[in-house]
């Protein structure tokens, strides 16, 4: 769902179907159809989804390009736009989830974007992958670090392949999260000072900014001040006892001058959730950025 910002930037707002056994295509597309009834209950012209492809299916539709054809009917069948994929819960079957330490974290995620690159839509000039948190701090010393750091500068430079055989341009957003490398605002800004900027940046889950950050707001200051783009936030819309906090972190990331992201996607409570109570949600996070001033795409912006 496209909504416009009062600056006249468009906001990508985009539901995560939550991850869930789909360890094929067949699968995949089965879970599109929970999203097409919400659209159709919404009466929106068009629904973002994010989706989650795990690391066996990634690699095989990034070769076949058949089966992303099939994809992107599928999605286009049922009006769903995607402009973000989920490369965060990497583990399946209960397994470790790789860091940023080994390659075949960096051969997933551009998996991923080679797969996104072809479901884009055609007027969509980029799209975005979300990872982890670079890895657990605990045990995260000197060699890690450089190991992380040439896994992250051939992950930039197979990012640039991308853009210069295509025409567009999918960057990565890395998620701070508890007990990570990426925690604080402060851990990120030091983790992250010396990425390719222009296509590597932060994916912000607003429910670990709005508990775990002293100041929402300032956070995201540092993050930003330091050049670091904020290329994705992810939020539940039922925020529970950091309500302030949460609309604090909100507030700033969409209302002032302009939106710091282009992309927000709504995080699922639960695996199978009802088609009711996800258009709930998206019906409060719909009122909730109405208060700071955006609107669908064709509708005017309402006054603050």
């Amino acid at each position: 769902m496209r909504l416009r910002h009062p600056s006249g930037r468009i906001v990508h707002l985009s539901c995560e179907i939550t991850p869930a056994a789909a360890s094929n295509l067949p699968a995949v597309v089965a879970q599109l159809d929970t999203y097409g009834a919400v659209r159709a209950r919404l009466g929106v012209d068009a629904l973002g989804v994010c989706l989650w492809l795990p690391p066996p299916l990634a690699a095989a539709l990034a070769v076949e390009s058949r089966a992303r054809t099939r994809l992107r009917a599928e999605l286009d069948a049922r009006r769903l736009e995607v402009v973000t994929l989920s490369g965060a819960p990497f583990g399946e079957g209960g397994g470790e989830t790789p860091a940023w330490t080994e390659p075949s974290r960096r051969e997933y995620t551009l998996d991923l974007a080679r797969i996104l690159l072809d479901l884009l839509d055609e007027d969509a000039v980029r799209g975005n992958v979300s990872t982890i948190g670079l890895g657990a701090r605990e045990g995260w010393g000197e060699t890690q670090e450089k190991a992380a750091a040439g896994i992250l500068r051939r992950l930039s430079h197979g990012l640039a392949d991308l853009a210069w055989q295509n025409g567009r341009a999918v960057r990565v957003g890395f998620q701070p999260a508890p007990g990570c490398v990426l925690d604080s605002p402060e851990q990120t800004v030091a983790a992250l000072s010396r990425i390719d900027k222009d296509r590597l940046g932060v994916s912000l889950d607003l429910g670990h900014v709005a508990e775990h950050w002293d100041d929402p707001a300032a956070g995201i200051d540092t993050v930003t001040d330091a050049g670091l783009a904020i290329v994705e936030v992810r939020l539940t819309a039922v925020p529970g006892s950091t309500t302030g906090a949460w609309r604090a972190g909100l507030d700033r990331l969409f209302g002032g001058q302009g939106p710091l992201t282009e992309n927000l996607t709504l995080v699922g409570r639960a695996p199978g959730q009802p088609v009711e109570q996800i258009a709930g949600d998206l019906a409060y996070l719909l009122a909730e950025l109405a208060a700071l001033g955006l609107a669908p795409e064709n509708e005017p912006c309402p006054a603050r």
